[in-house]
């Protein structure tokens, strides 16, 4: 797996939250699951940061 950078974590978490199934976000990114619940309890509720124009 490459590094994600926090705008993609969330994103990542984000379609976890709109049902898409963890298993099918492991496969798609290629992560491991511990990856994935590590990721939710240190990003989890937060947006992506603005970027300015």
């Amino acid at each position: 797996m490459k590094k994600m950078t926090e705008h993609q974590i969330i994103a990542i978490l984000k379609q976890a939250e709109a049902g898409i199934p963890v298993k099918e976000l492991y496969r798609n990114y290629g992560m491991r699951n511990s990856t994935f619940y590590k990721w939710r309890d240190k990003y989890s509720g937060m947006e992506p940061p603005i970027l300015n124009a």
